[in-house]
């Protein structure tokens, strides 16, 4: 598509969400607010909560909104006033629960603004193991609601094929656009030095794992992978984040002899510095909706290896003609596809050009062509 004519270039653009931590969605929407912002657009953002680095980093053009509650159901009253008193024309709705509120706000304040949502993740595997009515919490109010969203936003086909099969709607009311991933600024991080005795010359190849310390990332399968490949070559595991599981992740190493080689120095603000000088980075995930740090590592021309999880890995890395994609949780195919790769990575150009639609520039064209109200 072409890019020489932006969508009704001065519309004011709502945004409606939560900032509730250093997450990928906070992420993703502030690189689309900077992206709005470049192009001259004003932008309302209206907060449930207002947590996090991505809130500083805002530009100071944005008219930020704190509706007063941090639980995004008392909301629905303030967000229901300014509706009815801004009547903006069209609103981007981040998160189910925001986009839900959404919907009812809009019915209680009488206004036309068309409502544009974004699912991040891809909620039945989310879900799965969880009792029928926890599931239907969900599932309820996305049946009911969604249908009058005027169009929601997947971040991948396989999050948009889940929605569908929840909800029963159509191509007409979904439509995948690629997170915008990146940057100028990425790059110009990912220059950085690094303060870790492993990032100097003659050290042994590092495989780098990043994300929150959960049962979502399988970082178990990724350290049971490592040992397995350390018993052949010498390298070193280095995970960037943090949560409940780092003990769990401690234990396991010593237990495998491989303490030595791991390193958790913690949440990095800025993980592009290592993702750009790790040899490979592996992405273990059970389960994402558009894995970002995947699409960082390859943007900075850096060797993957990933879990075939639902969903995202699978579309980035163009079906494993990218790069190996392993099944969820299989240890020896994760240690094969790792020793592989750091026996044979593929060019960097390659990787690259793989993730040539993550860019802000891309994504928040594509943003603002979704979010323009039909003209008769």
């Amino acid at each position: 598509m072409g890019m020489e004519r932006m969508p009704n270039s001065k519309q004011r653009v709502t945004i409606f969400i939560s900032f509730s931590g250093e997450g990928g969605v906070e992420r993703m929407v502030s690189n689309l607010i900077h992206e709005f912002v470049r192009l001259g657009h004003p932008v309302d953002l209206l907060l449930i909560k207002a947590r996090g680095e991505h809130i500083k980093r805002l530009p100071q053009a944005v008219n930020i909104i704190k509706l007063g509650s941090d639980h995004s159901a008392l909301t629905l009253l303030p967000l229901t006033r300014y509706l009815r008193k801004n009547r903006p024309e069209c609103m981007l709705v981040a998160k189910h629960r925001a986009i839900v509120i959404a919907v009812l706000a809009r019915m209680l304040a009488g206004v036309t603004t068309r409502i544009v949502g974004r699912l991040g993740t891809n909620l039945s595997r989310a879900l799965e193991g969880k009792n029928s009515l926890r599931k239907w919490l969900w599932h309820a109010p996305m049946r009911k609601l969604y249908p009058k969203v005027d169009l929601i936003i997947p971040v991948s086909e396989g999050v948009l094929d889940d929605v569908a099969s929840i909800t029963g709607l159509g191509r007409d009311k979904l439509r995948v656009i690629r997170n915008p991933v990146i940057t100028s600024e990425m790059y110009q991080l990912a220059e950085e030095r690094i303060d870790h005795p492993w990032f100097v010359e003659g050290e042994p190849p590092i495989v780098l794992g990043a994300g929150r310390f959960t049962r979502q990332k399988d970082f178990i399968t990724l350290i049971k992978a490592f040992a397995k490949v350390r018993q052949q070559r010498n390298c070193r595991l280095l995970l960037l984040g943090h949560g409940a599981l780092q003990e769990e992740y401690q234990v396991l190493a010593t237990e495998l002899g491989v303490a030595e080689d791991i390193s958790m120095p913690g949440f990095a603000n800025n993980p592009y510095p290592y993702m750009k000088q790790a040899t490979l980075f592996v992405l273990s995930s059970a389960w994402e909706g558009s894995p970002n740090v995947l699409s960082e590592a390859l943007a900075q021309g850096t060797a993957v290896v990933s879990t075939d999880c639902p969903s995202g890995p699978y579309e980035v890395l163009k079906g494993g003609r990218v790069a190996p994609l392993v099944a969820v949780g299989d240890v020896d195919a994760m240690a094969d596809a790792i020793l592989a790769t750091l026996e044979n990575p593929p060019s960097r150009a390659s990787l690259q050009a793989a993730v040539s639609e993550y860019t802000a520039e891309k994504s928040a064209y594509h943003y603002l062509e979704a979010l323009e109200p039909a003209r008769e």
